[in-house]
């Protein structure tokens, strides 16, 4: 069974930076495409960032792109979502995501579809303050 676990929220002030981290277990991580999300109160849950299987091709929203930067290491089974410049609008807890078992490495178009994505974290807070 697939385990998403975020970490590195916090409260910070706008302008500033902050890192979190998603650590994977339970199959190759290195075989798969990656995602992160995000849900502000009150909204729907929305796609941020996405990097492939390989980890040489990301793509991001329109509204983070220039201020933040999705990673992995696949050494470590980790994913990141290095986020600078952050506003107030930022706020929300980030989630995680990872596609489902059929999506191992060129079987599923990237980026991934929302849909496709089948295993989620538990979510980190991210609080801007203005």
């Amino acid at each position: 069974q697939v385990l998403l676990v975020e970490s590195g929220g916090g409260l910070v002030q706008a302008g500033g930076s902050l890192r979190i981290s998603c650590a994977a277990s339970g199959r190759a991580f290195s075989d798969y495409a990656m995602g992160w999300f995000r849900q502000a109160p009150l909204k729907a849950r929305e796609f941020v960032a996405g990097i492939n299987w390989q980890g040489d091709s990301t793509y991001n929203v329109d509204i983070v792109k220039g201020r933040f930067i999705i990673s992995r290491d696949d050494a470590k089974n980790t994913m990141y979502l290095q986020m600078n410049n952050l506003q107030p609008e930022d706020t929300a807890v980030y989630y995680c995501a990872a596609p489902r078992d059929d999506c191992s490495t060129y079987r599923c178009p990237f980026p991934t579809p929302r849909n496709f994505y089948g295993y989620w974290g538990q979510g980190t807070q991210v609080t801007v303050s203005s």
